[in-house]
């Protein structure tokens, strides 16, 4: 992961100069454009409470995905790749009983806005060190986009990503529910 981020400073660093980074990086044009990417409304948010009331002083903890970026690369008529970047919010609760919390989400490969063709789970880990919010970017790499052959646009993909919830966690962010990651401070 850590790689992949210094290739995109770098590439950020381009304009103004040129290094063993840059220079090593494929800057050819792709055959064409990327999916899109997205995160799916309803598992953007993750609040988990502890008792029965879902009220602000059972939070343990809650996440939000806040951004996201895909880059990919045509080549020839293999599969697209695609590496993502994702921005986390975490925040820590009156009820949570450590400063360390790891979070579930996927990530799925879908036909445009249709059939999930792949999808996969990750954990990031969130480190409060003492602190009721914090925040992370987490990279995932290298996942493949299933193009039959070099005619098949990546227009034709998504690529959806969300928090692994729990069907209480769910019912609750589709009420619209939810609290502020700082609330309480």
């Amino acid at each position: 992961m850590r790689v992949f981020a210094g290739i995109a400073a770098g590439l950020m660093l381009a304009s103004c100069s040129s290094n063993a980074v840059t220079r090593a990086f494929d800057t050819r044009n792709n055959a064409g454009p990327c999916p899109p990417a997205a995160v799916l409304y309803d598992a953007s948010r993750i609040v988990e409470l502890e008792g029965e009331e879902p009220n602000f002083s059972n939070i343990t903890y809650t996440g939000e995905l806040n951004g996201i970026r895909l880059f990919c690369r045509y080549v020839d008529d293999q599969p697209l790749r695609a590496n993502l970047e994702l921005d986390f919010a975490f925040g820590k609760g009156p009820k949570a009983d450590a400063n360390r919390h790891e979070y579930r989400y996927w990530v799925a490969v879908t036909r445009r806005s249709s059939k999930v063709l792949a999808k996969q789970y990750f954990s990031v880990d969130a480190n409060f060190a003492g602190e009721k919010v914090t925040g992370q970017t987490v990279t995932v790499e290298d996942i493949i986009i299933p193009r039959a052959d070099s005619t098949i646009s990546g227009a034709n993909f998504e690529v959806v990503v969300g928090f692994d919830l729990t069907d209480d966690q769910l019912a609750f962010n589709r009420q619209g529910r939810r609290f502020r990651l700082d609330a309480g401070q």
